[in-house]
């Protein structure tokens, strides 16, 4: 009996150390499988001109992360289509293996679906990787408009809709739902409105300052120059509190017109089939880049807020986006 416990015994042993044998192999095989990234130059696809909001804080991202990789990483501008021929390059159109990142924001994803019948782009085509920034909406008229606020601009709307034109990348851009849901708001016509397509900020202020539009609807950062050089004057910004980069200009909510809640992000997304370990990469960097001061200082100088949402909540925040869009797009008549 004590010959075959002592066999059992041993046995055991013996089938324990090759389990945990193959547990170590596994491990390390696992370990050594997963390929180095990035080892060559990353293209970051921004789908709107340079200088906009996207832009620049796309921009403070790769020379963040090319620092701390050791790896170029090169914007590469493809505006066109309301963010759509940009994102469809990015998300389409290349090999997805991590070395095309995607400058992502509110009006390539959740507006685009939203605002068209069979958009080119879908939450599905893409893994959203890390939201970085976000921003409030400016509601910006020319210098000498006759309008002193918002509220006495809302009435003229009100009464006049057909003589309101306003400046968007397209019917799906953040301008485009911004204007709508304001419209909506005051009870004004929005179909009797006219927008006018623009390639993004930097062409679209000009237009207003300029006299080729009324209105235009961007994130502070964005009208920032313009209001400086005094070609634009803000009527009001968009949500419960006034912004710290415009502490003077009162909320629309202040003035009376309550329930904007249109706001403006930016992160990075990738191709559906991107490898998982870039994925990874990305986010825990981007995690990292968010908390380093020097980053920080440079999205107060673009005058953007440090937003970081991980992947999990990101896909959570633009689901319920998409749905809120949608029901807006389709109460307006904006898709297309």
């Amino acid at each position: 009996m004590k010959g075959y416990q002592r066999f059992g015994t041993a046995l055991l042993s013996f089938i324990l150390a090759l389990t945990v044998s193959a547990c170590g192999a596994a491990g390390e095989k696992e370990r050594q499988t997963v390929p180095d990234y990035p080892t060559r130059q990353i293209e970051y696809v921004v789908p709107y001109s340079a200088g906009g909001g996207v832009d620049l804080v796309a921009r403070a991202t790769a020379d963040y992360l090319s620092k701390e990789w050791g790896q170029p990483i090169l914007v590469v501008n493809k505006p066109g289509g309301g963010g759509a021929i940009g994102a469809e390059y990015a998300l389409k159109q290349v090999k997805p293996d991590g070395y095309t990142a995607l400058a992502v924001n509110v009006s390539n994803t959740t507006m685009l679906t939203a605002g068209m019948t069979n958009p080119p782009i879908t939450n599905e085509d893409q893994v959203y990787t890390s939201r970085i920034g976000q921003g409030t909406l400016a509601f910006a008229v020319k210098a000498d408009a006759p309008w002193n606020d918002f509220a006495e601009f809302s009435a003229w709307v009100k009464e006049h809709p057909e003589e309101l034109t306003w400046t968007s990348v397209g019917p799906a851009g953040f301008s485009a739902f911004g204007v709508a849901e304001w419209l909506d708001v005051i009870g004004a016509d929005f179909s009797k409105t006219r927008m006018i397509v623009t390639k993004g900020g930097s062409d679209s202020l000009p237009k207003v300052a300029g006299g080729h539009a009324v209105l235009a609807v961007h994130m502070i950062g964005e009208v920032m120059p313009m209001l400086q050089a005094g070609k634009i004057k803000i009527l009001a910004v968009s949500g419960t509190q006034r912004s710290t980069f415009l502490p003077d200009v009162p909320t629309a909510e202040e003035q009376g017109i309550k329930g904007l809640s249109v706001s403006w992000w930016t992160g990075v997304s990738f191709a559906k089939d991107t490898p998982q370990h870039v994925i990874e990469k990305w986010d825990g960097a981007i995690a990292k880049m968010v908390q380093d001061p020097v980053f920080l200082k440079h999205l107060e100088t673009i005058q953007v807020e440090p937003a970081y949402a991980d992947r999990t909540v990101f896909l959570q925040e633009v689901t319920r986006e998409t749905e809120y869009y949608t029901d807006l797009a389709t109460k307006n008549q904006m898709r297309k």
